[in-house]
């Protein structure tokens, strides 16, 4: 057949990506804009591979119950397929549907690429933000909308803005963000006209929406203005971050992100102090200091925490930001590159307090990889706890850890990208000599 063919498919699965899964006589077809049990109309879009194909949904035959008018109307399925903006691929499914379906693309990986049998978890929600007196300051919305603080929007070649169309570098005008929140949305849709590049619009702490234009080439006064320092809250405790750096998109993920990192972290010790206070524990990929801060305030007032990072500027805000630790510094280098060193040069000494550590990882979509594992393997913690955004890089990780002694004993899902096929997972790894805890959800 040739790419621009019709053809009416069942769609029986969902796999990893955001697409879904159907066969035309006995060939593997790719769809976005579908749900498994759906009868759709598809043109082909993709036909080169003989292994598989892909196609656009362009008509539904027969309906999921689960299927709701989407979130974003302007990426609904009866809107051409070129002119549906991208980042809310789920928009179109049931919440509580959507989150089955995260839980089968994450199991699936676990066992497919970790070789883990039946992996038991459930997928939480964001948290919500809970005063001292139990009022609740912040909670995620009923329908899984308003929670982007950050957004990027494009410009062309013309002037037009908006987002890129999905799978495409198309910039699509928009006259809706539903993911965002009010004010973000309110700001990115005042923008109708800017140079060719990017634009990007910041949310933090104090509320006041910051618009960083990022024309191709750069600003002619030469001024970033992602170098803002901006304030983030979470715990009650605030992060010095560019504003134009790296932090969670969510206005919720932090704040769930930590709790569960320590949760994670106090279940691995159940019999002791949740994190040993005389041992090194290493924050890797440690951005502004996030994670490094929950291990040190687990640890206590003389806890040694290394937060690693290679963004220069995310490590000088890492080191304000656990500057209240006297044995807490931040580093710049390269992690895999820094791990490998250390495993190299550390002392008895040293050893002796890294085998009573936690090492932190919280690596980019890519994963760790074999060689950041291996090294940290090498190195000999106590327990390793992986913040994922990708179930499969994820999951051979845990495979590696597998490989060189240590067995993963929880795993907790959260969703805090409601509307999308993004899910984060946190695994907890203890060394094969430790006691078994078995799977937690």
């Amino acid at each position: 057949m040739d790419a621009g063919t019709l053809i009416d498919l069942d769609v029986t699965g969902v796999a990893h990506g955001g697409v879904f899964v159907g066969r035309h006589e006995g060939r593997v077809v790719f769809v976005p804009d579908a749900i498994p049990g759906e009868r759709v109309r598809v043109r082909l879009t993709d036909v080169k591979k003989k292994s598989f194909w892909r196609g656009d949904v362009l008509e539904v035959l027969d309906a999921s119950p689960d299927r709701r008018p989407h979130v974003w109307r302007q990426a609904d399925v009866d809107v051409p397929p070129e002119l549906r903006p991208g980042g809310a691929d789920f928009g179109h499914i049931d919440l509580q549907r959507q989150r089955s379906l995260k839980v089968e693309v994450l199991a699936d990986a676990l066992q497919r690429f970790g070789g883990m049998s039946a992996p038991a978890f459930t997928l939480e929600s964001a948290a919500p933000i809970v005063a001292p007196d139990g009022r609740i300051l912040a909670e995620e919305t009923g329908d899984g909308t308003g929670w982007r603080t950050r957004v990027s929007l494009h410009v062309d070649e013309e002037g037009r803005v908006g987002p890129y169309a999905a799978r495409s570098h198309t910039v699509i005008p928009v006259d809706d963000l539903p993911l965002a929140s009010a004010e973000v949305a309110d700001a990115a849709l005042a923008i109708t006209r800017g140079e060719p590049g990017r634009i990007d619009l910041v949310q933090p702490a104090d509320g006041s929406v910051r618009v960083l234009r990022r024309p191709d080439g750069g600003r002619r006064d030469g001024k970033d203005p992602g170098r803002e320092v901006v304030i983030e809250t979470v715990g009650g405790r605030d992060f010095r971050v560019d504003a134009g750096g790296f932090w969670q998109v969510h206005r919720l993920a932090a704040h769930s992100l930590t709790d569960t990192v320590a949760s994670a972290v106090r279940a691995a010790r159940p019999d002791g102090p949740a994190v040993d206070p005389d041992g090194w524990h290493l924050d890797l990929y440690g951005g502004v200091g996030l994670f490094g801060a929950t291990l040190a305030e687990l640890a206590g007032p003389t806890a040694r925490v290394t937060s690693v990072e290679s963004d220069p500027r995310a490590t000088e805000h890492a080191g304000g930001n656990l500057a209240e630790w006297v044995g807490a510094r931040a580093e710049t280098g390269r992690v895999d590159r820094w791990v490998t060193r250390l495993a190299a040069e550390a002392s008895l000494a040293q050893r002796e307090r890294l085998s009573h550590g936690v090492v932190l990882l919280d690596p980019p979509r890519a994963g760790a990889g074999r060689v950041v594992v291996e090294a940290v393997a090498d190195l000999g913690p106590e327990t390793v706890v992986y913040v994922a955004c990708d179930p499969v890089a994820l999951a051979r990780d845990l495979a590696t850890f597998r490989d060189v002694g240590y067995d993963t004993v929880g795993v907790r899902a959260l969703d805090i990208f409601p509307n999308s096929h993004h899910v984060e997972a946190v695994a907890t790894l203890r060394r094969a000599d430790a006691p078994k805890l078995g799977w937690s959800a």
